[in-house]
């Protein structure tokens, strides 16, 4: 789903709900690869919020949407003002996902441990911070749990995470700051904690981002399988790479990867026909379209341009029933 429909379903419903439902107008961004909790949740689930099948195929964002749904329309908005850098004073263990509990406790849901959907990543990976409005980052820190801790059981404590990364000044331009994360010899299930601070005001903004290193994307015993398309360009061009990240009865998370070749491309396209019925519902990273079982993803606004050697990944949720054969993908670019 591309960023700029994202902010235009927000508006429509925060229309029609304007009593209970008011968006901050300093609202900036969030983490969006791999999404924190309350952007994923808006993410898959904006559209469908009171769809019932939540419940079953991601029970943490329905117990977040039931708890209080001002949260997720708030996605871009879970911040404080006046830390003055000191956040472990300002934000208790316990509460790191709701950043203390800020608004009033409005994001109090993010804190809850629990088998939040997870975005599988290898131990070198790149974390994308979006922000509509641009106003640059001062920095981004971002930590990664301890090897041991246990997502699923452990409210997050200060004492679980461990520092990875510290990036330097990014212009606000053209609203995405980056990192590169290195996961170390961690495996499993983790949360990514990353802090930005913005540029324009002393206001930090937290992220909690539940990722599998290594491996699929739920806890749920899935078969994790996986096939390469069109073989890594030489020079121009993209590959792309597929995989089912977590599977549950009648219900999957796949994952693609899109590969840049030795020249740097501007923006990707990546197709497939699905051979065993399957139905994409929701999808985040890409602008995604079925006609039958023919399935065109093409990049978000936000992450068409890709380095030389570099990659992007996008997500889905879709239906299967009897196989969930893997399909064969092909990938085209302008450099």
């Amino acid at each position: 789903m591309m960023m700029r429909r994202l902010f235009l379903t927000a508006g429509v419903v925060g229309a029609l709900l304007a009593t209970t439902l008011a968006v901050p107008a300093q609202a900036h961004g969030s983490a969006t690869d791999p999404p924190s909790r309350v952007f994923g949740c808006f993410d898959r689930w904006g559209s469908d919020f009171q769809n019932p099948v939540m419940a079953t195929e991601d029970p943490m964002c329905w117990q977040a949407w039931r708890a209080n749904p001002n949260a997720m329309w708030n996605w871009n908005a879970l911040n404080r003002t006046g830390v003055a850098g000191d956040y472990r004073a300002a934000i208790p263990d316990g509460q790191l996902c709701s950043g203390g509990l800020t608004h009033d406790g409005r994001f109090a849901s993010m804190d809850k441990p629990g088998e939040w959907r997870a975005a599988s990543k290898p131990r070198q990976f790149t974390l994308t911070v979006t922000d509509g409005v641009r106003h640059g980052a001062d920095f981004l820190r971002v930590y990664i749990t301890r090897q041991g801790y246990d997502a699923l059981t452990q409210p997050l404590r200060w004492s679980d995470l461990e520092l990875v990364t510290t990036t330097g000044l990014q212009p606000g331009a053209p609203g995405v700051y980056t990192a590169q994360v290195d996961a170390g010899t961690r495996t499993g299930r983790h949360v990514v904690y990353t802090i930005w601070q913005a540029s324009h005001k002393d206001e930090s903004y937290y992220m909690c981002s539940d990722v599998i290193i290594g491996g699929g994307g739920t806890s749920t015993p899935a078969p994790t399988t996986s096939a390469p398309t069109t073989p890594p360009p030489a020079s121009g061009g993209c590959s792309a790479t597929y995989a089912v990240t977590s599977q549950w009865s009648g219900g999957f998370q796949g994952e693609v990867r899109v590969s840049a070749g030795r020249a740097a491309i501007r923006s990707w396209a990546v197709r497939w026909t699905f051979a065993s019925g399957q139905q994409i519902a929701s999808s985040w990273g890409a602008a995604v379209t079925t006609s039958g079982s023919s399935v065109t993803a093409s990049n978000a606004s936000y992450n068409g341009a890709v380095a030389a050697g570099g990659n992007v990944n996008f997500g889905f949720i879709a239906s299967w029933a009897g196989t969930n054969a893997v399909p064969a993908l092909t990938c085209t670019a302008t450099t």
